[in-house]
């Protein structure tokens, strides 16, 4: 049972609509605070007496006159769990490259992710039930999108491909950067069938759409 929550974002719109869904949930007893330096010590003093059961927070926190030593969500975690070792985390941000979700799950942990956007107070709701029974709840989308994304295992030759095609560099052009770069192997064959590997393993027709993938995917 989720008692005690915690939520740290700094969108007031966003801030009060997280505290009426968990209202809405029979969840009373929150907290909300828009810097993460706050959070933290809100944490750190809740173990004298009732911790927290439950942090929710954003990823990405605006800048603005008042300093803060802790600038994002993922340090946030980092630190709370120091403090609160089986605190329980629930991300609620906008971010959507699975390659952070993943690295979200598989290095810190979290307990669950919601994306911002259309129906999230009804992903909201499923994801807190999910926690509430004790699991980790995982966005369908996302986890398609990170199947796809293991399907293919990246070598550093192919992110270097990618990334020189990402930066504006012509196909032909690339053979003539790898040899200068004393990468192996430098051909334009070589270069074309890694390539369209790619391309057909994950079922995409233009390297444009290689491109934008590995993007919105944080593999590069």
């Amino acid at each position: 049972m989720l008692r005690n929550v915690l939520i740290a974002e700094d969108h007031e719109c966003a801030n009060i609509s997280v505290q009426k869904t968990l209202r809405d949930l029979g969840i009373e007893n929150t907290d909300y605070v828009y810097y993460c330096d706050d959070a933290l010590k809100r944490i750190a003093k809740s173990q004298e007496a009732e911790p927290y059961d439950l942090l929710i927070t954003d990823l990405y926190f605006d800048e603005d006159e008042n300093p803060q030593i802790i600038k994002g969500g993922m340090e946030l975690i980092e630190e709370a769990r120091k403090i609160q070792p089986r605190l329980k985390v629930l991300v609620f941000s906008a971010e959507n490259k699975a390659g952070i979700v993943e690295k979200l799950y598989n290095e810190l942990n979290v307990d669950g992710y919601v994306c911002k956007g259309r129906r999230d107070a009804q992903e909201l709701r499923i994801a807190l039930d999910t926690i509430t029974k004790n699991r980790r709840h995982f966005p369908v989308q996302l986890r398609q999108a990170i199947k796809q994304k293991n399907t293919y295992d990246f070598s550093d030759f192919d992110i270097t491909i990618i990334s020189l095609l990402s930066n504006g560099m012509l196909q032909k052009d690339i053979p003539t950067y790898l040899q200068q770069n004393q990468i192996r192997p430098s051909g334009l064959s070589s270069v074309e069938k890694r390539l369209n590997r790619m391309k057909e393993v994950l079922e995409f027709t233009k390297n444009e759409q290689l491109v934008a993938f590995c993007k919105d995917n944080g593999i590069i």
